[in-house]
This record gives structure tokens, sequence and C-alpha cells, in this order.
């Protein structure tokens, strides 16, 4: 019974949970294109790097140095995969829309609200989710984004009725969900002769 409180918990809080950990393990441009159908600014990605390169601090871009002036005084004793991972955070948040930055900074807000054990949780199933195989990732994208077309009272009585069900028809119900799938364009048709 507490393993099923738990779940609806967590239902109950899947696009927050989804977002965060998305946002505190890549970054928001990945969070983004994981699951929002809103296309996000893509920065190109950086050339191949050595992870144990150090970036100096003369390397970023002007706004880059703006966005992390918290951090100039300390950059160069930074482990060189967090200079990297804030070089490249800060090259994502540049190339975001307001909007998206303002979705971006909400999300987290709610991630740094989380407690530790919450937060490694989520990288967990982060971890469980890219170990999927293709597909399997892109039916639970499919489910997600049907998911967030809901709207507030549907998402609502989804979750009432997963919560009236018996463990066993919630297997089920997990086991049967097939995404929908596009329909393939018709052959054209021949002429008869």
């Amino acid at each position: 019974m507490k393993r099923v409180r738990e779940f609806d918990r967590l239902l109950a809080r899947l696009p927050v949970l989804a977002l965060g950990g998305l946002l505190a393990m890549n970054g928001t441009a990945a969070a983004q294109s994981a699951f929002d159908p809103t296309p996000a600014a893509q920065p190109t990605p950086p050339a191949a790097v050595n992870p144990a390169q150090t970036r100096s601090w003369s390397s970023l871009s002007p706004a880059q140095q703006r966005l992390l002036q918290a951090f100039h005084g300390r950059w160069d004793s930074l482990p060189p995969a967090r200079q990297r991972a804030l070089a490249q955070g800060s090259a994502r948040w540049l190339g975001m829309t307001p909007e998206q930055r303002a979705r971006a900074a909400q999300r987290f807000r709610r991630w740094r609200a989380m407690t530790p054990q919450q937060r490694e949780r989520i990288r967990e199933r982060w971890r469980n989710f890219r170990s999927l195989p293709p597909q399997q990732q892109q039916r639970i994208r499919e489910a997600y984004r049907r998911f967030r077309q809901m709207s507030p009272q549907q998402r609502r009585a989804l979750r009432r009725q997963w919560r009236q069900m018996t463990p066993a028809e919630r297997r089920n119900a997990l086991r049967s969900f097939r995404p929908m799938r596009p329909m393939r364009p018709m052959r054209p048709m021949r002429p008869r002769r």
C-alpha cells in the first residue's frame, strides 16, 4: 500500500520530476528536447575536448563571462568538468528565448527545493531512461507529450482512474500501452487496365 501511495505522489508530480531531473542532469536544452514539443534554441556542439583540459576564463565570450561572473575569482580552481559544464550551460542559456529562460528558471527553482534523496531518485530514473532502447524512450516521450496536452481536469481524471485500479490492473494497463503511430502515406493508386 505504501508503494501505491508513493507511486500516486510520483504520478501527480510527473511533469515536475521529469523536467527537473532532465534539467539537473543535462541542462535546459536537453530537458526541452526530451519532452517539450516546442523546439529549443540548440547551440552548436563544442568540438571534442579533452575532459581533463581546463578552460581559461578568457576563452569564454563576454556574454558568458557576465553570466558566470560569480565564478570569476575561482574559475581556475574549478575542476575541468565543472568549467566545461558551466561554459556549456551558459551557452545554452544565452541561446534561449525569454520564454525558455523563464521555464528553465522555474524548473531550476523546483530542483533546488527538492531534498537530496528526491534529486538522487530523479538522477537514477534519468540513468534508467537513458539506458532504454531508443524506441522505448520515444514511447515515453510520446506518452509525456500527450499527458502535457491534457487539460488539468483530464489529468486529474487520469490520476483518479489510476488510483482506483488494482496492482494487476495497473500492470495490464502498462503492458497494453501502445503509442499512437503516425499513419503511413498511402501508395498512389494505379489506374485499372
